[in-house]
């Protein structure tokens, strides 16, 4: 009977890597990348065809519209956070150039951000998807 607690007890065992304040801020980070409504802008409140811009700024996900708070997620804004987090949770430096190990960034992101993610990726620059793949890009910002 012994044999079983340690099995038993790692079925409902919380990974204590995402209460480090890294991993914590961020999900908050992501939580708070976005605002609700689309863009009021100068350039989308003049009706501007977002198809034009290089990065878009509104958004549809969890059923509604939302903007990017361009203030706080510029790709280098994303990688700053980003890197912190990755480092914290896999005690690994995150290389912004090259492949992502999306699997491991899923691992710590809360599971009601994950939308917010695939959305902020590309809409920063920080990252773009090719062939099924997530591609870390170099920023120039």
């Amino acid at each position: 009977m012994s044999a079983e607690q340690p099995m038993i007890a790692d079925l409902f065992e919380v990974d204590k890597r995402l209460t480090l304040k890294p991993v914590v801020d961020f999900n908050s980070y992501l939580r708070n990348a976005f605002g609700e409504g689309p863009c009021s802008c100068h350039r989308c409140a003049e009706g501007s065809d977002q198809s034009s811009y290089s990065h878009a700024h509104t958004f549809t996900f969890e059923g509604r519209q939302w903007h990017r708070r361009f203030a706080s997620t510029a790709g280098s804004d994303v990688a700053q956070v980003l890197k912190k987090a990755w480092l914290s949770y896999t005690k690994a430096d995150l290389s912004l150039v090259g492949a992502l190990d999306f699997t491991t960034l899923k691992t710590f992101t809360e599971p009601a951000l994950r939308e917010r993610l695939l959305v902020l990726l590309p809409a920063s620059g920080l990252a773009r998807e090719i062939d099924g793949q997530w591609v870390l890009q170099a920023q120039a910002d």
